[in-house]
């Protein structure tokens, strides 16, 4: 163990320097290490919600209303359907889990459950008198439940990147929530305000044939809906639109905040997949004259009216815009609609001036535990501490060094994993010297009593380490937020501390019984 390969000396220092490396981009300000080389580390160690403040929202997806929509999709096609094939037919509705509809025709009824079985092939289908009713199987609801969930986490993660907010934490929790942690945001209200909202746009036609005040009477006429304006310049107006979709937003592939060229006023400039561009121009070009609805959240964000057709595939929207309100409608239009609403069920906010109370506080607590290390090693172990106490240096570099390296989240719990690990990092050592000093009283020589110290140590350094790994690894598997930020640490710091005490430090010992051939060891 005293013999040292020269390409394991090398392996030490390159390790170490690129540990330095990676290291020093966290002691630059942020915007000094942005400018550094490309071939130069630039990265830094993201700081948790807990140390640089921010927003947890805990959401919850409503996938009531998932199966509700495609249970209503159902009806649509089973209309469309019947109505083909020409059967008489009443009562098609929504029931509980499933449709239901009655066939009038006795003759019909064998060729209406075909049609219906059509429709969605997975369902569970039932005859009695002429009464179908389609039922959803408990694995085609938890299935469209799961897939609105995961839908859900995306197009979060996609409006919350689009904020520019740095390293946020999206996960499902549970079956249905989604928890969302964003580290540094200043304006949760905006970030609540988008995450609130569906974003399910489509065009329609204002239905100018029926008065708007018959329908706030409450005589609404089939096949129409009475919508609110979501115009600021417009607010109380009410829209009697056609529930036929002439053009759905699933077709958009680019919206952008712009300004209007005549007026000056923020606008929102969209585009349309060429499926949608032909539509949109079919709509455009058949309804010249005629008032086209853009709705958004069962709101119409704008109505104005089709002056002449639209064939490029592009429009804008206009209304009373703020330049934030512009580009926050942009945003929403670029990420995509959610497959249905989310609520906020928790929310935090942690103010800047607690994390940085906590990362004094971690600060202090590592430099405690620094010093009290150092100090112990030297006065029980010497010459052979001092060693300990240079790799113990080494061994914080290379913990933020990899933290960078990785952009690992460093939580509170992070810290403390820190500062444990600054403790534990000379466990190896101090077998190892005790191992030496038995050697050692046993009469043996120093180059000797030193191999022998490193080799029979060995084992139970590594079985040590290797059980504590387990254990943050496990944390690491089955815990969530701060437990995992606790682990990461640990994990990384169990890796370092080994490869510093058995690599570095025997470097360390090796080259000065080298260079000194002493008679006795100074343990």
């Amino acid at each position: 163990m005293v013999y040292f390969a020269k390409w394991k000396i090398v392996l030490v220092w390159i390790v170490c320097l690129l540990g330095f490396a990676f290291a020093t981009p966290n002691f630059i300000p942020l915007k000094q290490a942005e400018a550094l080389p490309g071939w130069l580390p630039r990265q830094q160690v993201s700081l948790g919600l807990d140390l640089q403040g921010g927003s947890h929202l805990l959401l919850e997806v409503d996938s009531k209303t998932v199966i509700r929509e495609f249970l209503e999709s159902m009806v649509d096609a089973a209309r469309v359907e019947l109505r083909k094939a020409k059967v008489r037919y009443q009562g098609l509705g929504i029931s509980e889990n499933g449709i239901q509809v009655t066939i009038m025709d006795e003759a019909k009824v064998t060729e209406a459950k075909e049609l219906m079985r059509g429709v969605e092939r997975d369902a569970v289908l039932e005859e009695n008198d002429g009464r179908i009713v389609m039922t959803l199987s408990e694995r085609m609801i938890r299935d469209r439940k799961t897939s609105a969930v995961q839908q859900s986490i995306e197009i979060v993660r996609r409006r919350v990147d689009e904020t520019g907010t740095r390293e946020p934490t999206i996960q499902q929790q549970g079956v249905d929530r989604i928890l969302v942690q964003l580290p540094g945001v200043d304006d949760p209200e905006r970030i609540k305000r988008l995450l609130g909202k569906t974003a399910k746009m489509s065009f329609h036609l204002v239905d100018q044939r029926n008065s708007v005040e018959s329908a706030m009477a409450g005589r609404i006429p089939p096949g129409s809906w009475l919508l609110p304006s979501d115009d600021k310049g417009d607010a109380g107006r009410m829209y009697l639109i056609s529930k036929r979709v002439m053009v759905s937003g699933d077709t958009l592939i680019d919206s952008q905040p712009s300004f209007d060229s005549r007026t000056n006023e923020p606008v929102v400039t969209f585009r349309f997949d060429s499926a949608g561009a032909k539509r949109f121009g079919a709509a455009t070009s058949k309804n010249v004259g005629k008032l086209f609805a853009i709705v958004l959240d069962r709101k119409v964000i704008s109505a104005p009216v089709i002056r002449e057709p639209i064939l490029g595939g592009s429009g804008q929207i206009s209304g009373s815009f703020s330049i934030q309100g512009a580009q926050d409608l942009a945003l929403l239009l670029r990420a995509g609609a959610l497959p249905a609403p989310l609520t906020i069920l928790e929310e935090r906010s942690v103010g800047p001036g607690l994390g940085a109370d906590s990362i004094a506080a971690g600060k202090i607590a590592s430099i405690i535990g620094i010093i009290a290390v150092v100090v112990f090693m030297a006065v029980a172990y010497g010459l052979f501490g001092f060693f300990a106490d240079i790799a113990l240096v080494f061994n914080i570099v290379l913990i933020l060094g990899a933290l960078s390296l990785l952009q690992a989240t460093l939580t509170l719990p992070g810290i403390a994993g820190i500062v444990l690990t600054i403790g534990m990092a000379v466990d190896a050592n101090v077998l190892v010297f005790e191992r030496i000093r038995e050697e050692v009283r046993s009469g043996r020589t120093p180059i000797s009593s030193v191999d022998a110290g490193y080799s029979r140590a060995f084992t139970t350094i590594i079985d040590a380490n290797l059980t504590t790994l387990i254990a943050a690894l496990l944390l690491y598997a089955f815990g969530s937020g701060p437990v995992r930020g606790f682990a990461v640490t640990l994990s990384i710091g169990i890796v370092t501390s080994m490869f510093t005490a058995i690599m570095l430090t025997r470097l360390l010992v090796v080259i000065w019984l080298r260079r000194t051939k002493p008679q006795t060891l100074p343990l």
